[in-house]
Parts: structure tokens; C-alpha cells; sequence
């Protein structure tokens, strides 16, 4: 009798888990083997890890597919798609014409990823930033025009934001005090350290606003330059986020802080503690809504 084929059960995220699309698409009703990595935005828009090049093709509809195979001592067949391409792992035991009839059942959601991937991929390119005199950044939900201003550099941290500036033609005029030879590893470092700065800044405004709404103290603010999490908070009340937020508009912002110090009240996500979320954030999904689908800009 023939060994029967299975899909594994579906892959279960956490909120805060991993953030918004990172390395390998996985197939809900299909995931792949334990050294593959799901897919949210993450924010620190880090390199995908490469996937095996492909060794073989397969025709789904009228498109012909490549692919890598990977065989493990899995129990079932899965398949990641990530910057490479698909990947299919499967058991040993399992037949070619067996691992393509499970690819041609599955070819509507390949294709659908791969076009996604694509256009990941596309986004993802135009987040790199190339540092130099008009470079431009996302700053809460607004576009800063980087400007090398040697002037600048008698202000604190050498980088001065001028609210009453008048915008330039891409955004509003960051100034750095560096000259206009500056080496693209130095503006680079002076914006991210004033990013950084205002970051902070915006996190304890915010934290003191929402813990006064909620009626919880937080005791300990720590900036976070994590790969897979916007936040997080200890019982002790502690709590850490991730200075990348300062790109988003401030709504998303106070939706992450919200997000963590109701964890002072139920360290959970029980229903009881998104009723807490809610009601300092009644628009909650659709600031959830731009973390997983936003790409921010890469700093390389």
C-alpha cells in the first residue's frame, strides 16, 4: 500500500513575533522545513538569507517554474518562496512525480507568491538608501531631504531639522553638519544617531501619555534595534522598541507604545488585553495593517 502524502498543519505567528515581509513565503497548508524563515515586513529590512539555486522546473499552467529540492526526514511536503525562488522540501521517500503533483495543486498560491515576491523584491530595492547630499528618508509618515550643511555642525549632534524651513521640492531639509565630501558611511551614521535621538524623545512623550490612560507605570525605556520585533515589555515595566518606528506616521507609533504597556496590565493577547489596546487605539487594525504591509528604507 502506498505511503500517504501529507501537508503539515498551518504556521502560526505571533503579533510581535516577526514584523512586517521578511525572507521565505510559506505555504499555510504547507510549511517548509524547520531552516526556512516566514514571511513578515521586518524592520531592519535585513539581506534574505540565500536559498539553494534552483535545480529543476516544473510547468504550472502555462508558466514554467524553477526550483530547488530540498529532501529531509520531514513527514510532509512544503514549500518557501524567498528572494532565490521556490524551494520544495520534502521526505525522503517521497517520488518526483509525486513532489510535482503536489507543486500543480499548490500553483495557484506559488504563482500568486512568486508575483508577490517579485514586487517585494522590487519595494525593497527602492527602499536602499544611497547616502549622499539629497538623499531622501521617511521621518514620522513625512519625506526629510537630506542636505550637507558644514554650517550645521556647530548643533547639538550636528544635524538640525527646522520646522519653520520651507520644504524643498522632495520634502523637508534635514541638515548635516558634514561637508559636502563626506563619505556615505558618515551621513549615514550622523542621520541614524539623530534618528535615534528623536526617537527616544517621541517613545517617553508617548509612553508618559498612554501609561496615564491606562493607569500602569513603565519604568525603563530601551531603544531596540531588533530584526523580528517592533516592542516588548517586562512585568517589571520595562519596555523596548524599535527606533525604526520613528519612520512611521505617529498613529502606527502610538499604537506600538499602546501595544506594549497594555502588557502592564495582561501580559497576554487575550481578548481582555486587545479590549485594553482598543480603547486607547480605537483604530488599532489599521495601524497593525501598515506594519505588516510598509517597507522601510534600508540602511546599508
Amino acid at each position: 500500500m502506498p505511503r500517504r502524502i501529507e501537508l503539515a498543519n498551518p504556521l502560526q505567528l505571533g503579533l510581535f513575533d516577526a514584523v512586517a515581509q521578511a525572507d521565505a513565503e510559506v505555504d499555510p497548508a504547507a510549511p517548509p522545513a524547520a531552516d526556512a524563515t516566514p514571511v513578515w515586513p521586518a524592520p531592519a529590512a535585513q539581506e534574505p538569507r540565500p536559498l539553494a539555486r534552483a535545480q529543476r522546473e516544473v510547468l504550472l499552467g502555462a508558466q514554467r517554474v524553477g526550483y530547488a529540492l530540498r529532501r529531509s526526514r520531514r513527514r510532509s511536503i512544503g514549500f518557501a518562496i524567498g528572494a532565490e525562488g521556490l524551494t520544495v522540501s520534502a521526505p525522503r521517500w517521497v517520488g518526483q512525480a509525486d513532489i510535482e503533483a503536489a507543486l500543480r495543486e499548490k500553483a495557484a498560491w506559488i504563482l500568486r507568491k512568486l508575483a508577490e515576491q517579485r514586487e517585494r523584491e522590487r519595494r525593497v530595492q527602492a527602499a536602499r538608501i544611497v547616502w549622499r547630499d539629497g538623499a531622501t528618508l521617511p521621518f514620522l509618515g513625512a519625506t526629510l531631504v537630506v542636505v550637507l550643511d558644514p554650517r550645521c555642525a556647530v548643533q547639538p549632534g550636528g544635524v538640525m531639522l527646522n520646522a519653520a524651513e520651507a520644504a524643498l521640492p522632495g520634502g523637508r531639509a534635514l541638515r548635516v553638519g558634514l561637508a559636502h565630501d563626506a563619505t556615505p558611511q558618515q551621513i549615514r551614521d550622523a542621520v541614524q544617531s539623530w534618528l535615534q535621538r528623536q526617537a527616544r524623545r517621541i517613545f517617553e512623550e508617548r509612553c508618559r501619555h498612554f501609561a496615564a490612560l491606562l493607569g500602569v507605570q513603565w519604568r525603563r525605556l530601551a531603544l531596540s534595534s531588533a530584526q523580528t520585533r517592533w516592542g516588548s515589555a517586562s512585568a517589571d515595566g520595562s519596555v523596548r522598541l524599535n527606533w525604526r518606528l520613528v519612520h512611521f506616521s505617529m498613529p502606527t507609533i502610538d499604537y506600538v507604545v499602546a501595544h506594549e504597556l497594555a502588557h502592564l496590565r495582561h501580559m497576554d493577547h487575550s481578548p481582555r488585553f486587545w479590549d485594553v489596546v482598543r480603547s486607547v487605539v480605537p483604530d488599532m487594525d489599521r495601524a497593525r495593517g501598515v506594519l505588516r504591509s510598509e517597507v522601510l528604507p534600508v540602511f546599508e
